[in-house]
């Protein structure tokens, strides 16, 4: 499968890696910035799943230097959807299905309509993985998931194809036939954890420590149950519970990235996550009070 990387920053690097480790031909479209970084350091996995090395990664800067891709994944911050738009055309007049990997649900149907609901898969992951210096992958879970599926009925072949080359990789990857409701439940939980995180500016052990603290978290969960609904989701009181359940289980440092960004003073994704969920929710009725107080605290962090 020639598969093109479009975000080659700590999710994008380490998943393109793992293709290329399995046997894809994997293309990085980048920057110019990031495509010197890339050749000149390559890139360097550091994984409790097993370090990976790919010293002479194949780099574009242009999609036009690139004659044919099966996939390409996207894997830029919400802020950068609409700068891919232009490589994203080009690519998928020469075939190529696109698998955005972006936290939310506002950017699925702007792609469909922008490229045709036929060329985009539903996809997301559950990593947390960061940058260091040099530019390598420093992922520091014991998880890799990437969850895709179709969103059309023609998508049933490039999905079978996508998930016969993770077979490959080290890659934790499942082929979803209810992908768009696997999208809204990642879609509740990260609302929460980066919400939380970033507006509190505390990894969730403090967190959970102060149950006061916590319940924001579990307001947050149900009214993004609600909205699910609203948008014709049904996420189950029990899906409510397992990701309550994820956030009282995950390490006492873990955070999200929304909030490692917010310590490394760059611009935040508050606008595409809580104020996606926010224009959702006033375009259907739905009071959700709890997101827009946490949106409200994040905001002056936005743009640093």
């Amino acid at each position: 499968m020639d598969i093109v990387i479009i975000g080659a920053g700590a999710l994008g690097a380490y998943f393109g890696s793992r293709f290329h480790e399995g046997g894809a031909n994997v293309t990085f479209l980048v920057r110019e910035k990031r495509a010197k970084q890339l050749q000149d350091k390559g890139i360097k996995v550091y994984s409790p799943k097993g370090d990976y090395e790919l010293l002479d990664p194949k780099i574009a800067t242009s999609p036009t230097e690139i004659e044919h891709a099966d996939l390409v994944l996207v894997s830029v911050k919400g802020y950068h959807i609409q700068g891919t738009l232009d490589s994203l055309k080009t690519l998928t007049e020469k075939g190529a299905h696109v698998l955005p990997v972006l936290n939310g649900i506002e950017h699925i149907s702007m792609l469909q309509d922008q490229l045709g609901k036929d060329f985009i898969l539903g996809g997301l992951s559950f990593i947390i993985s960061t940058l260091n210096g040099d530019g390598h992958v420093i992922h520091s879970s014991d998880f890799d998931d990437l969850i895709f599926g179709p969103l059309q009925p023609t998508q049933t072949t490039i999905c079978q194809e996508l998930e016969d080359v993770l077979e490959k990789t080290t890659i934790t990857g499942t082929n979803n036939k209810t992908i768009l409701k696997e999208l809204w439940k990642k879609y509740m939980f990260i609302t929460a954890f980066s919400g939380i995180t970033t507006a509190t500016n505390l990894s969730i052990g403090p967190i959970r420590e102060e149950a006061d603290t916590f319940r924001i978290a579990e307001m947050i969960l149900q009214e993004m149950k609600v909205l699910a609904k609203a948008y014709n989701v049904e996420i189950l009181e029990e899906e409510v519970e397992a990701a309550k359940d994820k956030l009282l289980n995950l390490p006492a440092e873990a955070t999200s990235s929304m909030h490692q960004d917010r310590r490394k003073g760059l611009t935040l994704e508050v606008d595409h996550l809580q104020g996606g969920a926010i224009r959702l929710a006033k375009a259907v009725g739905v009071d959700i009070p709890y997101t827009e107080t946490i949106y409200g605290s994040i905001k002056p962090f936005e743009k640093q």
